[in-house]
């Protein structure tokens, strides 16, 4: 394919309005593209708790307008940070920046510079993936197959995405020529949302029920995993969705890469390993149903962690706007990143 990365994005889902923010409500797609207006902070807390707004980077940036937005009605902020903090546990992304956002009042922002500050967040996100596009796809040999996991596209970002950015800048640059897309068991983002980004932008792709991965990493059709994150911790420890670890296991078994892509934002120094990151268990009716409705008797219980770990031993490379590094373990991460 001989089309630049930019023919591959087009794809745009947190969108500032100048007094409100709009967002397009993934759990609705692929069938409908409805859009949700969110007129206050709560409203922006709701659609991240409610996953209308997923993606560790993409969390962040809606959370910031919803500050922004905030101090623009003259709402008392204290409330609203704590309330955005408290809707997701696991992404490090949000904390950031709120963090970020937080910083900024402390130090007397006006609405009008909070606005911008949300602002600078997102474009500084979206300048990001390009330049994690860039430096994954320059790992991958020509002719590659890759296996991507969850949503990591325009839809969980500021745009272009983290691990899919990387597949668009390597099916841009002839790099990688099969696309394989894991459903993402429970919430199927992998089959809703990354296959509707692929489909739509023109990448050649095939969905996998998740349980066939290890099976097709056998075959020899792929040579990378590429997914994103969460949370990385300081030795390179790394939390993302549920079934990335079970990924990497099986990668290392059948020499096949591993690459994590996320932006820097999303390290957490503070964190030391991943025994220390805190895994977010939701609802067991989302396992026990299938698009709303119940597919498992009734009276059968289940557990629902939606995030494992995949240890930093198992990861050939991390991704970040920073740079990239191989093999990572606690000095590597240090030299990067320090404390």
């Amino acid at each position: 394919m001989t089309t630049s990365a930019d023919t591959h994005d087009s794809i745009r889902a947190v969108q500032w309005q100048g007094d409100h923010l709009r967002l397009l409500d993934q759990r609705l797609l692929p069938a409908q593209e409805h859009w949700i207006e969110c007129r206050d902070a709560a409203q922006v807390t709701q659609a991240i708790r409610d996953l209308a707004v997923r993606g560790a980077p993409a969390i962040g940036i809606a959370a910031a307008w919803g500050v922004a937005m905030a101090a623009q009605q003259g709402v008392a902020l204290e409330p609203v940070l704590a309330q955005l903090r408290a809707a997701r546990p696991t992404a490090v992304n949000l904390m950031w920046a709120l963090d970020r956002m937080k910083k900024r009042i402390a130090a007397g922002a006006d609405a009008a510079a909070l606005l911008r500050e949300a602002q600078a967040i997102q474009d500084e996100d979206l300048a990001a993936n390009r330049r994690m596009g860039e430096l994954g796809a320059a790992l991958i040999a020509p002719g590659s197959g890759v296996l991507t996991h969850c949503n990591t596209g325009s839809l969980a970002t500021a745009g272009y995405g983290t691990a899919l950015g990387v597949i668009r800048a390597g099916v841009a640059a002839n790099r990688i020529v099969r696309v394989y897309a894991g459903e993402t068991r429970p919430w199927q983002q992998g089959a809703r949302l990354t296959m509707w980004e692929l489909v739509r932008e023109g990448i050649p792709a095939q969905l996998i029920a998740d349980s066939a991965a290890a099976h097709l990493m056998k075959s020899g059709a792929v040579q990378w995993v590429i997914v994103g994150a969460d949370r990385i911790a300081a030795n390179g420890d790394t939390a993302n969705k549920i079934g990335t670890y079970q990924l990497a296991i099986g990668a290392k078994y059948h020499g096949v890469k591993f690459m994590v892509v996320a932006p820097s934002s999303t390290v957490d120094m503070a964190t030391a390993n991943g025994e220390e990151i805190e895994i977010e268990l939701r609802d067991p009716a989302e396992l026990l149903s299938s698009g709303g409705k119940r597919v498992v008797v009734e009276g059968a219980q289940a557990w629902n962690p939606v995030f494992d770990v995949a240890p930093a031993e198992l990861i050939d490379a991390i991704v970040t706007e920073r740079g990239v590094i191989e093999r990572p373990d606690t000095l590597s991460m240090q030299a990067m990143f320090g404390h």
